[in-house]
């Protein structure tokens, strides 16, 4: 999910470059479809590949996964955008089963 992709790059770039990347990178699940979002994922790819190879290097190993939530219509998109509902849920269900 892109959250926890998104704290992943966090924990790899440098602190002054957090908030800027941050932006950048949310900017992709704020697009209409697929299409611009592959469009911006990839300017982000150029921009930041130089400075953060490593990073720039992972992501494009899991970018069919990452755009995967386009697959699905638009109302439903917020909700699978993050695994966070899913493991809420789960969490709710061990606290019962105990």
């Amino acid at each position: 999910c892109l959250v926890h992709v998104m704290r992943n790059i966090c924990a790899k770039v440098r602190v002054d470059d957090r908030e800027t990347i941050m932006n950048e990178f949310m900017q992709i699940h704020q697009q209409p479809n697929k299409e611009a979002a592959i469009k911006v994922l990839h300017a982000f790819y150029d921009k930041w590949n130089r400075a953060y190879n490593h990073v720039i290097r992972n992501l494009k190993e899991i970018e069919p996964d990452l755009l995967v939530f386009y697959d699905y219509p638009k109302q439903i998109r917020a909700s699978i955008y993050s695994t966070n509902m899913i493991e809420s849920f789960n969490n709710v269900i061990k606290r019962k089963a105990k």
